[in-house]
């Protein structure tokens, strides 16, 4: 149950604190006061979208906050996000000027859709609009659904995963059979790229090699002459060289050692500097021999840099690239030789699918078969109570291509009078009609359930003895649960349990719109202004304290 529904800056609302009672509560005014705000406020607290504009001028944010009583499942379900000892749960919405929103639950951030799913266990909103929805055959399927039960939700669950599976394997069948038309001339062009690529047989290092060679190659005399060059200083083949001359120092140097440890010391460093040039004259003369090119290594480099370089252009620019285009190919190939296998195997998972979805189907059209009688034998009791004598209602089921939902399409049929043809809901029903075949439905799927109910004007189209009716009905599905319903029937605000008068002031800047919960001498005078006659109007008021005394 909502206990408390508190809102701000929503608007035409500055401030507005509404504290519901249980079984029905209304709330009333004038066209334009702004009756649809506190329809808005609930719907945003049940996670909807906020419209631009919904901030009142000159505030920083709108609040919406419901405080709602809360059920031991409820509790046990969130668990550590509540204190253990709370016995309500306080859902919020903020909404700054700007457009950003912010959920709350118990004082927490939450998720909008957290915010959502919580709500959605305690409030069922219908809004001014709702009954036409019963025109459509989609919803009138989901309301033979949900009075089947549970387990029909379920079924449907699992027959739209099914439905999505059939639609996978008849795609994958599809496109196996459009490769097996173009596959021979596709296998030739794979094979010979393929074969291309694995007798040229690249590898990234390769490359790297090759192109490390072709830029020696390029400037192997440049490097021949220095090296030949250095090495003839050291150690020439003709004549002295630095080697030369340091041996000979070194010998002089040897016949003084001893003498004195500071040029010992350095006699030391100069055998091994003598060393070092001996053993690098080696190594430049070995080099000088190394750089013999080998007869056709230019070209061979060449050439093989060139197969490498068209491969790299032919598939992706880079060896890398070839080599995953290799890989793709191999798989793409594979697929291709075992297509006829491929067609077989997705055929018979294509066959099993639609086997599971036949079977789901079958399963739904029993229960709804079963069900529709049951839901309109129940729908025309009730709308006997909502001044319908005598409209007969069924549900019609006729087969159609499997979809999601099954393989069944809901007609509601109604005749609105004895010895009247029934035809389909949408094309018979007026607007009023509709609105009283919605509250009869609604009778029927709520039986037993304890969700508050929220109604914004269901009434639409209704007024003098039916306009009773519909209120009896209202409070017939008050009984044992909470209704607030918007109206403008002073018929139905009749029989509230609490009433709330919605007023707007033009003359403040912004326009100001106050909530008031009126007390039982106010509650005659709202309904007098109810019936269109001014508050002095003693007839008005004698009919308007016959209405609030039948009640």
């Amino acid at each position: 149950m909502l206990h408390e529904l508190r809102v701000e800056n929503l608007l035409l609302i500055e401030s507005a604190e509404l504290r519901l009672a249980p079984g029905l509560n209304v709330l009333t005014g004038e066209t334009g006061a702004g009756k649809t705000v506190l329809a808005h406020a609930l719907d945003l607290l049940l996670g909807g979208r906020p419209r631009a504009g919904i901030v009142r001028p000159g505030a920083d944010e709108a609040y919406v906050e419901g405080v709602f009583e809360m059920s031991d499942e409820l509790r046990a379900e969130l668990g550590e996000r509540i204190p253990a000892d709370s016995q309500e749960l306080v859902l919020a919405r903020r909404v700054a000027a700007e457009g950003r929103t912010r959920a709350l639950v118990n004082g927490r951030s939450a998720t909008v859709g957290e915010l959502r799913d919580l709500a959605a266990t305690m409030l069922v909103f219908y809004g001014q609009h709702e009954h036409r929805k019963l025109t459509v055959a989609s919803a009138q399927l989901d309301i033979l659904d949900g009075f089947c039960g549970a387990g029909q939700q379920l079924l449907r669950t699992q027959m739209a995963a099914a439905h999505a599976r059939v639609a996978q394997c008849e795609e994958r069948l599809e496109e196996l059979r459009a490769l097996d038309g173009a596959r021979e001339r596709e296998l030739d062009l794979l094979q010979f790229e393929l074969a291309e690529i694995e007798e040229a047989a690249p590898s990234e290092s390769e490359e790297e090699e090759l192109r490390a060679v072709r830029g020696k190659l390029a400037h192997v005399e440049g490097l021949r002459s220095a090296a030949f060059t250095a090495c003839e200083a050291l150690a020439p083949e003709d004549g002295e060289g630095i080697n030369s001359q340091l041996a000979a120092a070194g010998s002089a140097l040897d016949g003084v050692s001893g003498i004195d440890p500071q040029l010992d010391a350095l006699t030391a460093r100069w055998q091994s500097l003598s060393i070092e040039a001996e053993d690098l004259a080696a190594e430049l003369r070995r080099y000088c021999e190394s750089l013999g090119v080998e007869p056709g290594l230019v070209e061979k480099t060449e050439e093989r840099l060139a197969l490498l370089d068209r491969l790299s252009r032919k598939h992706g620019g880079s060896i890398p690239a070839v080599l995953e285009y290799a890989e793709v190919s191999r798989a793409r190939l594979a697929l291709l030789t075992d297509a006829e296998a491929s067609i077989d195997a997705a055929a018979g998972e294509l066959a099993a699918a639609s086997e599971d979805a036949s079977e789901l189907a079958s399963r739904l059209h029993k229960a709804r078969s079963a069900a529709a009688p049951k839901l309109a034998k129940q729908v025309c009791e009730r709308l006997d109570e909502l001044a319908m004598v005598g409209a007969s209602f069924a549900v019609e089921l006729t087969l159609r291509d499997s979809g999601p939902t099954g393989a069944d399409a809901a007609e509601f049929m109604i005749a609105t009078n004895p010895g009247v043809p029934a035809g389909p809901l949408r094309e018979i029903a007026s607007g009023g009609e509709l609105s009283r075949v919605m509250l009869a439905l609604l009778g029927v799927a709520n039986d037993g359930a304890t969700t508050t109910l929220v109604f914004d004007e269901i009434d639409a189209g209704v007024g003098g003895k039916t306009a009773r009716a519909v209120g009896e009905r209202l409070r017939g599905l008050a009984a044992d649960r909470q209704v607030l319903c918007i109206t403008h029937l002073p018929q139905i605000a009749s029989l509230a349990e609490r009433h709330f008068s919605i007023e707007k002031d033009s003359a403040t800047d912004p326009v100001l719109t106050t909530v008031t919960e009126l007390r039982e001498p106010e509650v005659v005078g709202e309904l007098v202004r109810m019936l269109g006659a001014e508050e002095d109007d003693s007839a008005a008021l004698r009919h308007a304290r016959e209405l609030r005394n039948a009640a």
